[in-house]
């Protein structure tokens, strides 16, 4: 046989396929199945129970400030308990939010379920980063990121077909309250599964007393520089985000059927790339590759701007998909700058920072607007050049930062 016990070996090797990886990634199917297949749909289960347009808002303007805010109290509790511990703490969170969604049928009772499970990536995202870089060593960190980042795009993709079939059997009430139910079953398996499989971390987790650092001294020099290229980089992502739909569908005329096929242009494009791009980011320097994912973020918003029939849209969202080329390679260089006892923790204090100010781009997207497209797409590619230039002049890689300490 040509795929024998040493060929099955290598790959394992090759991809970093060691036992809590395995468990990680299992555990992002389960719980990422039924959240998508359950929490996409939620606008539509507000307004059936009664909560209208209201009610949408308040869950979407939670979605974005929870998402924020979740990242750093998950990173200071996978630093304090070790990732096993936390993923634990995590799951029963979420479950607890279905479970009140499940009980209780008022849109009432739903916004608050979803302040538990709305934000279950976001507050375990750190302690799932932190796992990688303690289970893999630093030449394979980058592939196991992208592994993360390749198995979530999978119940991205099942999720919502099999909620919609769920509303179309049972209805949009009786449906999406099935859709929870299969989510809470799927969060228990998880749950069994990672305590199961995912061994403990073994780190102390009692901390000297002399180690004070807290804070934003967890943001090093290297780290800020990074920091600041990705703020002005995700304002050109957010700028437009809202309006490539209208873009697309409104003005220029395609159909939402195609405007679909666009969005899984975009995600098999990126789906394709991570690994090739994580076994070269792994034997060579990051840098290279985190400047090429930013500069797909910036000409994106250029190119959509003169897509004015469905097959330029194509090579616009093949485009958009290759703004992954470099982004598992960016939350790896993230967890290599942090210091060795705080990766989570600084993690998600980055994300933290992070997501609050590029927040206000939603707003500065609507302005721009309001003037025209093409105000709001040259923006767009505006923030996007200014990170790119930022980073390629103050951007640094760990392998220069072997003799210097963290310090901000």
């Amino acid at each position: 046989m040509i795929f024998n016990a040493k060929n099955r070996q290598k790959l394992i090797d090759f991809l970093g396929l060691k036992k809590n990886i395995v468990a990680l990634l299992a555990m992002v199917i389960f719980v990422g199945l039924g959240e998508k297949m359950a929490e996409r749909f939620l606008p539509l289960y507000l307004m059936a129970l009664g909560g209208g347009a209201i009610s949408v808002g308040l869950l979407n303007g939670m979605d974005n400030l929870l998402s924020a805010l979740y990242s750093l109290p998950g990173g200071y509790a996978s630093d304090r308990l070790g990732y096993k511990k936390a993923l634990l703490l995590f799951n029963l969170i979420a479950m607890v939010g279905y479970v009140i969604v499940i009980i209780f049928p008022y849109w009432q009772a739903v916004l608050l379920g979803a302040v538990f499970f709305l934000s279950w990536t976001a507050i375990s995202l750190p302690a799932t980063m932190d796992m990688v870089s303690k289970v893999l060593p630093k030449n394979k960190r980058t592939m196991g990121v992208s592994l993360h980042s390749l198995v979530r795009r999978i119940p991205m993709a099942l999720g919502p077909i099999i909620g919609g079939a769920l509303i179309g059997v049972f209805g949009e009430i009786k449906g999406i309250r099935t859709a929870f139910i299969a989510a809470l079953i799927m969060a228990g398996a998880s749950l069994l599964l990672q305590q199961l499989m995912i061994e403990e971390d073994r780190r102390q987790t009692d901390r000297p007393d002399s180690d004070r650092s807290n804070g934003l001294s967890l943001i090093s020099r290297p780290l800020r520089n990074l920091l600041v290229s990705d703020i002005l980089v995700r304002f050109c992502e957010q700028i437009p985000y809202a309006f490539v739909v209208i873009w697309c569908v409104s003005i220029n005329k395609i159909t939402p059927l195609q405007f679909g096929l666009l969005t899984t242009v975009e995600m098999v494009t990126a789906m394709l790339v991570y690994i090739p791009v994580a076994y070269f980011a792994d034997k060579n320097t990051k840098k290279p590759f985190v400047v090429t994912t930013f500069i797909f973020f910036s000409i994106f918003p250029l190119v959509l701007l003169f897509a004015k029939s469905f097959w330029v849209m194509v090579i616009a969202f093949i485009i958009r998909g290759l703004k992954e080329f470099g982004e598992p390679t960016r939350k790896a260089l993230i967890m290599d700058l942090a210091a060795e006892d705080k990766k989570a923790a600084t993690f998600g204090l980055y994300y933290l920072i992070r997501d609050i100010i590029v927040s206000v781009a939603a707003f500065g997207g609507a302005l721009f607007w309001k003037i025209s497209p093409a105000a709001n797409f040259l923006a767009a590619t505006g923030f996007g050049i200014l990170g790119t230039l930022y980073f390629i002049r103050f951007g640094r890689d760990l392998g220069r930062l072997s003799t210097e300490t963290v310090n901000i």
